[in-house]
């Protein structure tokens, strides 16, 4: 190897190292292109200790790749098997995802990395961190693409080196590396990949940049790449302290289950509401609104009359007003027979809710630092025990509550949102009612001397549970007989 590519190489891995180190499960997107070739490369070197001089690496390193199998090119087989071969000649651990690709209005690009993005997702286990192979060229096709959408400085940010990602951490190694730069250390480790033949089509917004836009650029300004990064990072560097200024506002106006308390808001200035809105949705998983977006979210929802059903579809959410919050909801509520009984039996540990509301587990003491939804006391001898949804009939009396109400007046009094209220579990003994699930104990299911307690936990299966579940939870219902309350 030359000294010239043999300082390129040692230069990149330790780059790399850098980047991984703070990390010891490492999940790679590895596509087979130049790009994922030169990192999966680049990683399978330094956990192996010999990626740089003297044998340094990142020690007890474990790695994997997942090929996301788009099925859109009539290679899509062939691209799968390369991948493959290639992991098995580093010895990593290897798996296909297979994705559907189901075109949105916004494009066969945004639909296919939506799905791309979800299959990787799904493909995360334990504590492992996602990385992605995107290099100095594609951080400026993503700034020109945030300029052609009129973006603020959050979307001109581009892509960050290591950033928060569904609970993980999503890091990309190579941004300081150009394509060119790729290709020298590809051809130096005598290194094969994958050109995808769509990568050639200009009817594809990046494609365009890539081949129409961004040559003529560098031809003019040979450094505009790295000009393009440094002015992402500036943006990026003013979203981290806008991050810092209003983390105090933001404690102060997100409740404890998520919620967004209007009150504040009406009182500040436009550019301050619209940053702490941004960020709520950011917080909530929600795809960063356009401008017009943000306007119609405040005049039609938030500012909507206090009973009213207002909301507004992001995505696959739905932002709704209840009361004086906001509230991001999934698009599609569960879907659950209000009629059906779902029985539990006392040599089960655990219950799988429907509608991918996720698993209910019981335990007789404390499970660990995890919060219980509800302390009940044990089922008697002959106690039925089972989970059900919807309306209960009759008055019910709950745990710090002197007189009975319906289920309906509960929810309101304890200000249950009505999306929520027909997929909370029902925890019943028998026909009688024992708890809702992280909301309120009734008295007949209250511990009392000597008995046994039940604690319940509740773990939910997917993004849609995430906003069915309450949070928090115990005894609850402990409010006074004069709060009362309507939709």
């Amino acid at each position: 190897m030359k000294p010239d590519a043999e300082g390129l190489v040692q230069a990149l891995r330790r780059r790399v190292a850098g980047r991984v180190a703070p990390y010891r499960a490492l999940l790679l997107a590895f596509s087979g292109g130049l790009d994922s070739t030169v990192l999966l490369d680049a990683l399978a070197a330094l956990r192996d200790g010999d990626g740089l001089p003297g044998g340094e690496g990142v020690p007890a390193l474990t790695l994997r790749a997942v090929h996301v199998h788009h099925a859109l090119s009539r290679h899509a087989d062939a691209w799968a098997a390369h991948c493959a071969q290639a992991c098995r000649q580093r010895d990593v651990a290897f798996s296909v995802g297979h994705v559907v690709i189901n075109e949105t209005p916004e494009g066969i690009e945004a639909a296919a990395r939506d799905a791309r993005y979800r299959s990787l997702t799904a493909a995360l286990a334990g504590d492992e961190v996602l990385l992605t192979a995107q290099h100095q060229d594609d951080q400026a096709e993503t700034l020109l693409l945030a300029l052609k959408r009129g973006s603020g400085p959050a979307g001109l940010a581009a892509m960050a080196a290591d950033a928060p990602y569904q609970g993980r951490r999503l890091v990309r190694p190579l941004l300081d590396f150009s394509r060119a730069e790729l290709e020298a250390y590809a051809q130096a480790r005598g290194l094969r990949w994958i050109e995808d033949d769509s990568n050639s089509d200009p009817r594809f917004d990046r494609n365009f940049l890539r081949l129409r836009i961004l040559p003529p650029l560098r031809q003019r300004w040979p450094h505009f790449a790295d000009a393009a990064a440094r002015s992402a990072q500036l943006c990026a560097e003013q979203e981290q302290l806008l991050d810092e200024l209003l983390a105090d506002t933001l404690a102060d106006v997100i409740a404890p289950d998520g919620s967004l308390r209007l009150t504040a808001l009406t009182t500040m200035s436009e550019g301050k509401r619209a940053a702490v809105l941004r960020r709520w949705l950011a917080s909530r998983g929600v795809r960063m609104p356009a401008r017009a977006q943000l306007a119609r979210l405040w005049q039609e929802v938030a500012l909507s009359r206090r009973d009213a059903v207002a909301q507004l579809q992001l995505d696959d959410w739905l932002v709704r007003r209840f009361r004086d919050s906001l509230y991001v909801v999934p698009r599609l509520a569960p879907l659950i027979d209000p009629e059906a009984v779902f029985h539990w039996p006392l040599e089960n540990e655990r219950l799988m809710l429907p509608a991918r509301l996720g698993t209910l587990l019981r335990r007789p003491v404390e499970n660990g630092s995890a919060a219980p939804v509800a302390v009940v006391r044990a089922p008697l001898s002959g106690e039925r025990v089972s989970v059900r949804f919807g309306a209960v009939a009759g008055l019910l009396y709950i745990v710090g509550r002197r007189r009975g109400r319906t289920l309906k007046k509960i929810w309101q009094e304890l200000d249950i949102p009505p999306w929520r209220r027909g997929s909370t579990p029902l925890l019943f003994y028998n026909d009688q009612l024992i708890a809702a699930l992280g909301v309120f104990v009734t008295w007949e299911g209250k511990v009392h001397e000597p008995q046994t307690p039940w604690r319940l936990f509740w773990q939910p299966g997917s993004d849609d549970a995430m906003a069915a579940a309450p949070k928090g939870g115990g005894q609850g219902g402990v409010l006074s007989d004069e709060k009362s309350g309507s939709d």
